[in-house]
């Protein structure tokens, strides 16, 4: 991978880009450390400590939402957007129809993404203020100024990220919104690790602080077999005539990855665990306030085993929704292609139903392990001030190698173009 890097680097039009990416990097890392003011950030320290899901959240937006930065919603609008837009080009055929028409649906798609995050800002800027007053101490006003003050504050961050996300994916390398995520959650690595080492050295846990070392390793190297696995079901394509050109028969590979779904499903149910929390701040007693806030505590045994199942049946769903093995038999036969044993059409796509839900299976079970690692991990090593656990990994090598895997095919171009 260094040498990939090192080689790009020595290409001008991908140093540009490189260091483009760079730059924005910089000034979100400038952006995070703008508080909002009006908070009491010892109050609030105290609240993302007590093992509720705001640790969570602010593991993605880098220790944002630990300061209360103007980036404490990070981009998960944006992605919360993108998502509900994916689910509804299975309902409305008229979203579909705009993905078929290429570079100018993908636009006006585009579009309605962004005014969809406008309005999710909003709401969940709303419910987090809401949350926040309900726990007391955190915001040291309780005026209408001020909340417009900090609700327009975190929509306007998240929608400058949003914008500095689409500038990064149209003229640096990768994906930008993926590579905030992924920078927020490096850049709070070296704090959880100090924290980390001075906790265990202080309670004398030189055996657990071994132990998350080798766990963490090992989830690394887990991750990127499974985000590398694939099954390749291979294709033949007959000898055909296209005008004056002759083409011969050729065999080629359907992949179909055993994580499909990448990462989404966890992002689904971490969404769908923080609705019923919010919904409560509006109730007005304390005991339903209890039962949830005890619910929503993520070294909770039903916690747990709420993730869990959630994780499974949304990569189901989510596997569902971004794989479709009727129009991939559809298109296949188009073309001519046939799976060897199988007759085109209808035959085809039970084939490759029948193999995606074996794949799917095991790529549940994976999401769901690494959705809960961090508490076992906790359990395990009696360490709970490292907040990284297997989401995060799987999120920082997934875009990693992506990334990687995008400057290398550049590097291919530049390389054959004398041919």
């Amino acid at each position: 991978m260094f040498t990939i890097l090192a080689n790009a680097f020595k290409v001008p039009d991908i140093r540009r880009k490189m260091l483009f990416v760079l730059y924005a990097m910089a000034l979100y890392a400038a952006g995070a450390h703008i508080p909002v003011p009006g908070i009491n950030n010892d109050a609030l320290e105290n609240l993302i400590g007590q093992g509720t899901l705001f640790g969570m959240m602010d593991l993605f937006v880098g220790g944002s939402l630990r300061r209360f930065s103007l980036f404490a919603l990070g981009v998960n609008p944006y992605i919360n957007a993108s998502i509900i837009m994916q689910l509804l080009a299975v309902v409305l055929p008229k979203i579909k129809e705009l993905q078929k028409e290429g570079e100018t649906g993908r636009k006006v798609i585009q579009q309605w993404t962004r005014y969809l995050t406008v309005g999710l800002a909003f709401f969940q800027a709303i419910g987090m203020y809401t949350m926040l007053h309900g726990s007391g101490g955190i915001l040291q006003h309780d005026t209408w100024p001020f909340r417009v003050l900090v609700i327009c504050s975190l929509v306007g961050g998240t929608l400058f990220l949003m914008w500095l996300g689409e500038e990064i994916t149209k003229k640096g390398v990768g994906n930008g919104v993926s590579l905030i995520i992924f920078f927020g959650i490096i850049g709070s690595l070296p704090t959880q690790a100090y924290q980390t080492f001075k906790l265990a050295t202080w309670n004398d846990n030189k055996a657990g602080l071994v132990a998350l070392f080798l766990i963490s390793v090992a989830t690394i190297a887990f991750i990127i077999f499974v985000h590398l696995g694939q099954r390749k079901i291979p294709v033949q394509y007959p000898k055909r005539i296209v005008g004056r050109k002759y083409y011969s028969g050729q065999t080629t590979y359907l992949p179909l990855k055993v994580n499909t779904a990448g990462v989404i499903p966890i992002i689904f149910a971490i969404s769908m665990l923080m609705f019923p929390a919010t919904i409560a701040t509006y109730v007005p007693y304390d005991a339903v306030k209890k039962a949830f806030a005890n619910f929503t505590n993520d070294q909770s045994i039903l916690y747990n085993v709420m993730y869990f199942v959630l994780v499974f049946l949304f990569t189901f769903f989510y596997t569902a929704v971004v794989f479709d093995p009727k129009e991939v038999a559809e298109q296949m036969k188009k073309r001519g292609g046939f799976i060897l044993g199988y007759r085109p059409g209808d035959p085809t796509r039970r084939y490759l139903e029948r193999i995606m839900v074996r794949i799917t299976f095991m790529g549940a079970m994976f999401l769901g392990l690494i959705a809960v690692l961090p508490s076992l991990v906790v359990y395990i090593t009696k360490l709970s001030s490292f907040g990284l656990g297997g989401t995060s990994i799987l999120i920082v090598v997934g875009v990693a190698l992506d990334t990687v895997n995008q400057i290398e095919a550049q590097l291919l171009m530049r390389h054959y173009e004398g041919f």
